[in-house]
């Protein structure tokens, strides 16, 4: 396992056109600092940003992955972030002449082999890792799709497919470490396709660069001769293609009997990468493609944020459960006592929701007048414990929440629903229905056990202290 970052040591560049653009444009890989991460940037654009390859930048997974900013965009990058990743390098530049890499052979080998030219530079600063502690799952019941991360000393992934046709059937592969397997038995499987989806993509204005040479067609239906030299000349086929004994346009032979689902592991890994950080685990995907690695990657980020979160706030271990203890939260929220009501968060995922728990014990101040003989905790107390809950929601999400501060502006639809007595446990959950530019509104419940005791809509603003 690697132990420090690294880039590469030199720029290295290489031209084609791109698949679904058809465009001509040279990709150069540049050397790039420390935490900074794999960029990518189009020279063709005035002024244009470098663009981060994350998820927050994708923004297109029809067929692959785009990504954009500000109106500027670059197609079909998996393969690029493959090679990166693949190679294990934590931080490049990718500079482009166009808006899509070129496709080349339709594999990652050929920007894997520049890479490797370029040789590795190690940096000074330690490697980030997500590492998986529990049992991740994505499912798709409609498009029969299951993805399951667990627990694992590296990274590992296993892939499974099963086609129905003849010329590809049920796949499967594993890869078991990148170092010693992914130049030689990953990066050079190669893109594909049915035969069925060349006229769609066709129509769509896609595969412009596409032909026999760049991507495997797989045939998947009788053709005869008449409908062949319709298709020859649609997509402007060279007129000696042959269909192919072996169920592959022009007869191509495959790199490996099993290429397709390498392929697709190959596709996983350049998603993975929009993570920013590599994984370890073992990734087990069966009929995965752009859409469902898109949606994995997004719950594998919010697993990451919590660790941040925690990591970032607490100096020992909360507890079972516990995302914030008391301590924790002291460094977000300004209030103290009398005025503190939150005692530990359980959940919180950044911009999105957040639980909090407040034990309500009968030595609580406003008991003594609210009431003597009849105690109830009043019941702007519990909306303004539900709002110390949110406030962390927000102030987590800044970079300096010691310097900020949550104004409420607004409370609608209060509901009190039961009265909350010394000995309870109150719960609060809110979600995120609204967050622009430090002004958010937020949707709250709180709980008894099961019962909901009150609920609330609350309108807030970031502010400097």
């Amino acid at each position: 396992m690697l132990k420090n970052q690294r880039t590469i040591k030199k720029a290295v560049s290489i031209s084609g056109i791109g698949l679904h653009t058809g465009n001509a444009c040279t990709l150069t890989f540049r050397p790039a600092a420390e935490n900074t991460g794999m960029r990518f940037k189009r020279t063709d654009v005035a002024d244009c940003p470098e663009i981060l390859a994350d998820i927050d930048h994708v923004v297109d997974i029809s067929r692959g992955t785009t990504i954009g900013q500000n109106g500027t965009v670059i197609h079909t990058v998996e393969h690029v972030l493959a090679a990166v990743a693949g190679l294990e390098i934590d931080n490049v530049l990718v500079e482009l002449t166009n808006n899509e890499p070129p496709v080349i052979d339709g594999s990652a080998i050929p920007f894997t082999q520049i890479l490797l030219d370029a040789e590795f530079q190690e940096q000074n600063t330690p490697k980030k890792y997500i590492v998986i502690e529990d049992t991740i799952a994505y499912h798709d019941e409609k498009r029969r799709i299951d993805i399951v991360v667990v627990p694992s000393d590296q990274f590992r992934i296993t892939f499974m497919v099963d086609y129905q046709n003849p010329a590809l059937g049920t796949q499967y592969t594993s890869l078991y470490s990148l170092e010693d397997e992914f130049v030689s038995e990953f990066a050079p499987s190669r893109t594909f396709c049915f035969l069925h989806e060349v006229e769609m993509l066709k129509e769509h204005g896609l595969i412009k660069g596409g032909n026999v040479d760049n991507a495997i067609v797989i045939l998947d239906r009788e053709i005869d001769k008449s409908e062949f030299d319709r298709l020859k000349k649609i997509f402007k086929i060279p007129e000696n293609t042959i269909l192919g004994a072996n169920g592959i346009l022009d007869g191509k032979e495959l790199r490996f009997y099993n290429e397709p689902v390498r392929h697709k592991a190959l596709d996983l890994i350049g998603d993975l990468a929009l993570l920013g950080v590599p994984i370890i685990g073992h990734i087990m995907a069966a009929r995965s493609g752009h859409a469902a690695n898109v949606e994995l990657v997004k719950m594998l980020r919010k697993e990451f944020e919590k660790k941040k979160i925690k990591s970032k706030y607490q100096q020992r271990a909360a507890g079972k459960g516990v995302v914030l203890d008391i301590n924790a939260i002291q460094k977000i929220l300004p209030h103290r006592y009398p005025f503190l009501l939150i005692d530990k968060i359980t959940e919180l995922v950044p911009k999105e929701h957040v639980v909090g728990i407040k034990n309500v014990t009968a030595n609580e101040p406003f008991f003594v007048g609210h009431f003597p003989e009849r105690p109830i905790m009043p019941g702007v107390l519990i909306i303004e414990a539900m709002a110390q809950a949110g406030g962390v929601l927000l102030l987590d999400s800044e970079s300096n929440p010691g310097e900020k501060l949550v104004y409420f502006t607004g409370i609608d639809n209060v509901k009190f629903r039961k009265p909350v007595l010394p000995g309870d446990q109150l719960r609060f959950e809110l979600d995120m229905l609204r967050y622009r530019q430090s002004i958010c509104k937020m949707a709250g419940k709180a709980y008894v056990g099961a019962e909901l005791v009150c609920e609330a809509e609350l309108s807030a603003a970031v502010v400097n202290r």
